[in-house]
């Protein structure tokens, strides 16, 4: 079950809490790591906003789901959920995925790889 620590504008999930909501009409899986790192591999059909470009494209995230955020092990993600919410998006919407994509990978969750932007 998500849960939020205190002061934090965002729920946490696991691997396994995530992958459950894979696919579903109303979220969203957007990775915030570098390029690099994303072309060794992501979440199949997550968004690629680099936590560096989250506040000059914050527009592009939809306002309508559930924003899922991943990185590698969880701090970046944090990090952007964390600047979603202070450019006004519900904190109810934000997730930070804590175990990052590699573990998502190790976990045979649906993945991609190359620089499929």
């Amino acid at each position: 079950m998500p849960r939020q620590e205190p002061g934090e504008p965002y729920y946490r999930l696991t691997i396994e809490e995530a992958a459950a909501m894979y696919g579903d009409d109303d979220a969203v899986f957007i990775d915030v790591r570098r390029p690099d790192e994303y072309a060794e591999g992501h979440i199949k059909d997550a968004l690629f906003i680099p936590v560096d470009d989250v506040l000059s494209r914050i527009d592009e995230l939809p306002q309508d789901k559930k924003l899922l955020f991943i990185c590698a092990i969880g701090v970046r993600s944090g990090l952007a959920c964390e600047m979603a919410a202070a450019m006004g998006v519900d904190s109810e919407r934000l997730y930070n995925i804590e175990a990052g994509t590699p573990t998502w990978i190790e976990a045979g969750k649906p993945t991609s790889y190359g620089a499929d932007l």
